[in-house]
């Protein structure tokens, strides 16, 4: 199948195939937009079933980098790299040879981590490329993992929902089931017990969730049954596509905001969720804080306390648009759609004037 047809291509700009014998590195980039600067987003490793797969994934998450950055009022347009290939056989030299196949693109994309890679993998890109952010922090500097980040985006976001949902200004005693407590859930487990809600967890990975339950006293349940776990909220941190036609009517939760990426598997599970009597927060929004600090690190020039302060106007940012999607009476995903692309297609015209 051409990439063309591909149901997940959207105007992409440029879609670019990589590979090394020696390393046996396999990726792609694609590039959705750089009407608001080079585009930025992070490379996932993956063990996909099959390239269409490994490359309609890179479409749909190259096409929320760029809502993401828009939404999150970055000077940065949207792109997302994937690597196929099991990345608990990765080595240093494949990532050297993936900085390559970056620096080819001279700064019209700019990499990072995400699932399937670290802090330590963009530290071997980055003796081959400069177009590569959320590396190890150095003394006196601001950046490194950006999963922190991410959570406390999360974080504010379910309180804002909240609010917006019940009124309610404090979470203590509401009811997360969170979806993956690996580097972001876990994270957002320790925000939220902190606060005092009370944590149900899955995971894949039975040390992920031991280590949760230990140290924060959740409740570890089943990844099958999640979903349908009779809380207030529930917060999706692995992967996408989870929410559907099958999953919606299971929901017990009266919230859904999460750190994973494409939540919905089609734009119109959003209505679906409505009619669910569901509150959506549309995860490129809610879960914009890592890349906030991915691109002020690239940036430079930022200190820790203005970039907590943009992330923590992800909840003014929510309130928006649930508000706006109450007035108009839309899916919270088709306003944040179209706010975002208003502000890709403003920049378009400028750029054309």
């Amino acid at each position: 199948m051409s990439v063309f047809d591909n149901r997940e291509f959207n105007g992409h700009e440029q879609v670019v195939f990589g590979s090394d014998g020696p390393t046996g590195l396999r990726a792609i980039i694609a590039v959705h937009s750089t009407a608001l600067g080079p585009a930025a987003g992070g490379c996932r490793m993956w063990p996909y079933a099959s390239t269409d797969e490994a490359i309609t994934d890179a479409l749909r998450l190259s096409r929320g980098m760029s809502y993401k950055n828009a939404m999150a009022n970055l000077p940065f347009g949207g792109g997302k790299a994937v690597i196929i290939g099991d990345s608990r056989r990765k080595t240093p030299q494949l990532f050297e040879a993936y900085g390559r196949f970056v620096d080819t693109l001279g700064g019209m994309y700019i990499t990072a981590e995400d699932v399937g890679t670290t802090t330590a993998d963009m530290e071997s890109v980055a003796k081959q490329t400069s177009f590569v952010s959320g590396l190890h922090r150095r003394a006196g500097e601001f950046g490194g993992d950006p999963s922190p980040k991410t959570a406390l985006g999360v974080y504010l976001g379910i309180k804002a929902a909240a609010k917006f949902r019940w009124g309610r200004n404090e979470i203590n005693g509401l009811r997360v089931a969170v979806q993956g407590v690996g580097g972001v859930g876990y994270h957002l487990c320790r925000l939220l017990a902190a606060d005092g809600a009370v944590l149900r967890v899955a995971d894949t990975r039975a040390t992920a969730t031991e280590r949760v339950r230990d140290e924060l006293n959740a409740t570890v349940v089943p990844v099958e049954s999640v979903l349908a776990e009779d809380v207030d909220v529930f917060a999706p941190c692995a992967l996408g596509a989870i929410l559907n036609e099958h999953s919606i009517p299971t929901l017990r939760a009266r919230i859904v905001a999460g750190a994973a990426n494409n939540q919905l598997a089609k734009d119109s599970d959003g209505a679906a969720l409505v009619a669910a009597g569901v509150l959506y927060a549309p995860d490129y929004v809610i879960n914009a804080g890592g890349i906030i600090s991915v691109a002020r690190e690239y940036a430079g020039g930022a200190s820790e306390s203005q970039v907590n302060s943009e992330i923590h106007a992800i909840g003014d940012r929510l309130a928006e648009i649930f508000d706006r999607a109450r007035r108009e009476s839309r899916p919270t995903n088709v306003v944040a759609d179209r706010l975002a692309q208003e502000r890709i297609d403003s920049a378009q015209r400028r750029l054309v004037a």
